[in-house]
């Protein structure tokens, strides 16, 4: 008898991506992980404590709070703290994570904080838009930036921006555009400073641009956006379920709310104890989505519940009790599964909801 809905977070899995990202990169440049969102839907502080034990160099997170989990859980290697907000400034400090510092706002809220603490040679990663126009101060502004930091108890630790499309072949002039726009800084900030511009699909597509340090997200997690890359990583979460009841449908039986499925012959129907409310959102349902029960692929039926699902088991040869893989093995990727409801794995992964347990296989 299988155990009920688990994420399971396969750490071999992991080091092995990071082995693969490693290696292509030169022997000086570093790594920083990325583990916001939960480490992207898994664990962050499992994965967090895995990485600096096998090399990392930096941990990456979107928010005060998340880096200040991972000092708490003990690790101690620098944190980048890449959409840090103004009211959050002071706790990061206390934690020793470092800011991305984006804006002249968010500049001079630090500046009034490191003051009133009374620190000098706080190490800050200034960020500059170069074309996503998400976060960044312009480029035009680096002569200004530069002299107005000279007051300022800052040390610039690094120097960073982000690409939008690396994994896009008809986007590589505008990419080489980015990346120009990113040399104009150094001649301004000089050499002390820690360089990084790519993400996952990047470092396997620019490697002249790989600078002193790169950033790998989803990559470590075993999907890339191109197939070259994904082929290389193996996906480190498992999402899995049991079969809770079977049913047997005669012609006009009806499955789930409004009906959502009607069968037009006799069916078998597989319930499974996870739903929406778990992060297998309702646009996977009448058939969208399809899980694996002993290697064959069952379809959604009907619409996805908040704590169920039900699916066609029909041709399967099932009982109660019999384990159920959503996503996660060589059959079928969270890549494959989010791209039958136009969307993309990031978005699958980080769904899951945190009352489904996480099991670390190491």
């Amino acid at each position: 008898m299988a155990e009920g809905t688990r994420f399971e977070i396969h750490l071999p899995a992991l080091r092995h991506n990071f082995q693969q990202i490693k290696k292509q990169l030169k022997t000086n440049t570093k790594i920083l992980v990325v583990v916001k969102a939960f480490a992207y839907g898994s664990d962050a502080t499992a994965i967090g404590r895995f990485l600096e034990k096998e090399g990392a160099d930096y941990l990456g997170v979107a928010y005060v709070r998340e880096g200040i989990a991972l000092r708490n859980a003990g690790i101690q290697i620098p944190i980048l703290v890449l959409h840090p907000q103004i009211h959050e400034l002071s706790s990061l400090i206390v934690h020793q994570l470092e800011p991305c510092v984006y804006s002249w706002r968010i500049l001079r809220a630090l500046e009034k904080v490191l003051m009133a603490q009374k620190i000098k040679s706080y190490p800050i990663h200034l960020k500059f838009n170069t074309g996503l126009h998400r976060l960044g101060f312009s480029v035009d502004e680096r002569h200004a930036l530069q002299q107005y930091l000279k007051s300022l108890s800052v040390k610039v630790q690094g120097v960073l921006s982000h690409l939008a499309a690396t994994e896009d072949a008809a986007e590589r002039i505008f990419t080489y555009g980015q990346l120009e726009q990113f040399d104009l800084l150094k001649p301004v900030f000089g050499n002390n400073p820690i360089y990084h511009v790519l993400n996952t699909s990047g470092i396997f597509n620019y490697p002249e641009a790989h600078h002193d340090m790169v950033r790998c997200g989803i990559g470590l997690y075993g999907y890339g956006n191109q197939k070259e890359v994904s082929s290389l990583l193996r996906p480190v979460g498992v999402l899995k379920t049991v079969i809770s009841q079977i049913h047997e449908l005669k012609t006009g039986d009806a499955v789930g709310y409004n009906r959502g499925f009607v069968a037009n012959k006799p069916t078998r129907s597989a319930t499974l104890p996870i739903g929406h409310a778990d992060g297998i959102g309702r646009l996977y349902g009448k058939g969208r989505g399809a899980f694996l029960i002993h290697g064959h692929k069952a379809p959604i039926l009907g619409n996805v519940c908040m704590d169920m699902i039900m699916v066609d088991v029909t041709n399967i040869d099932c009982q109660e009790g019999d384990e159920v893989i959503l996503f996660g093995n060589a059959q079928t990727s969270a890549e494959k599964i989010a791209e039958n409801v136009n969307t993309i794995s990031y978005e699958l992964l980080t769904a899951i909801s945190q009352r489904v347990p996480r099991v670390i296989i190491s």
